[in-house]
C-alpha cells in the first residue's frame, strides 16, 4: 500500500510541475501578444497566468511538505498542508479577480486602439490549452481525492474563462469598430465574477477538510464492509473517518464474542487493521476498539 501512496503524491507533484511550465510559457505568449496587439484584456490575462504560476508553486511546496512522515509534534503527519494550500490558492484567485477588475475599469476609462485580429488566434490557442490542462489536472485531483490539486485545476479553468471573455470582447470590438474599443475590457470585468465563483468553490471543501468533515458515505460504508468480512467480527458499531492529505485515518468500534480472552480480541483487532491498511482505500492508519457482542 505504501508504494501506491508515494506514487500518488509523485503524480500530484508531476501534474503541478506541468501546470507551472505551461503557465510560464503562456505568460510570455499572452503578455507579448497583448502588448503588440493592443489588447489590455490579453495583458490582464497574462497576469492571471502569473497567479497560476504562484499558486501552482505554492501547491508544489505544500505537496512536498505533506509527504513528511509523522513526528513527535505531528503524530498524524503533515497532510493538512494540502487543504491549507487549496484555501490559499482560492484566495489567490480572489486576489487575481480583484486585480483584473481594477485594471479593467482603468482600461475602460482610458482611450485606446481596437485590438489586432491576430490576438484572437492567440486567445483561441490559450483557451484550448488551459481547458485541456483543467480537465487533465481535475481528473488527477478527483482520482487522488486531493482538494489542492482540484483547486489548481480550477485555477487553470479561471484562466480559460478570462481568455474566453477576452476573445468575445475583442471579437465584438473588431466587428463593431470605432467607439467599442473597450469591449474586451468589459469582457475581462465580467469574467471576474466567474473567477470569484470558482474561488469559493475551492475554498469551501478545503475548509471542510481542515475541520475533519466526514468523507462520502460510500467510503465509510466500504471501510465498514471490509471490517465486517472478518469471520470473528459480529458487528461494526462505529466507524469514523477523517482525511489527512491524500490518506484517511479510521477510528472504529467492532463487536466480537464476549467470551473470548483479551489476547484473542486484541489479535482480531490487529487483523482487521491489517486488512484495512492492505485495501485500496488509501487508509494510512486505523484505531480499532473492541467491544463484547451483545445478543
Amino acid at each position: 500500500m505504501e508504494p501506491l501512496k508515494r506514487s500518488s503524491s509523485a503524480e500530484a507533484i508531476r501534474t503541478t510541475q506541468l501546470g507551472i511550465i505551461i503557465s510560464i510559457v503562456l505568460i510570455f505568449v499572452k503578455g507579448i501578444s497583448g502588448h503588440l496587439g493592443q489588447s489590455y484584456a490579453l495583458i490582464a490575462d497574462a497576469t492571471e497566468s502569473g497567479a497560476d504560476v504562484i499558486s501552482s508553486g505554492l501547491l508544489w511546496i505544500a505537496l512536498k511538505y505533506a509527504q513528511r512522515p509523522p513526528d513527535k509534534g505531528h503524530p498524524y503527519g503533515h497532510g493538512k498542508a494540502e487543504p491549507v494550500a487549496a484555501i490559499l490558492i482560492g484566495f489567490f484567485l480572489l486576489a487575481a479577480a480583484g486585480w483584473i477588475a481594477y485594471h479593467s475599469v482603468e482600461f475602460i476609462r482610458t482611450p485606446h486602439h481596437i485590438p489586432k485580429k491576430y490576438t484572437l488566434i492567440v486567445l483561441g490557442i490559450v483557451v484550448l490549452t488551459k481547458e485541456f490542462l483543467f480537465r487533465y489536472v481535475y481528473s488527477i485531483g478527483k482520482r487522488l481525492g486531493s482538494q489542492a490539486v482540484i483547486a489548481d485545476a480550477y485555477h487553470h479553468r479561471s484562466d480559460a474563462i478570462t481568455s474566453i471573455a477576452a476573445f468575445i470582447g475583442i471579437s465584438l470590438a473588431i466587428f463593431l469598430g470605432k467607439g467599442y474599443e473597450g469591449l474586451d475590457d468589459w469582457a475581462a470585468l465580467i469574467a471576474c465574477l466567474f473567477i470569484i465563483y470558482n474561488a469559493f468553490k475551492i475554498i469551501r471543501p478545503a475548509f471542510e477538510e481542515i475541520m475533519d468533515k466526514a468523507p462520502a458515505d460510500e467510503l465509510v460504508s466500504a471501510i465498514s464492509h471490509i471490517a465486517s468480512l472478518h469471520i470473528e467480527v459480529k458487528r461494526v458499531e462505529k466507524c469514523f473517518v477523517r482525511k489527512m492529505g491524500l490518506d484517511y485515518y479510521v477510528d472504529m468500534h467492532i463487536e466480537v464474542d464476549g467470551n473470548i480472552n483479551v489476547f484473542h480480541a486484541h489479535s482480531v483487532a490487529h487483523q482487521v487493521k491489517d486488512e484495512l491498511l492492505a485495501s485500496d482505500l488509501y487508509i494510512k492508519d486505523a484505531l480499532i476498539h473492541v467491544e463484547p457482542y451483545d445478543l
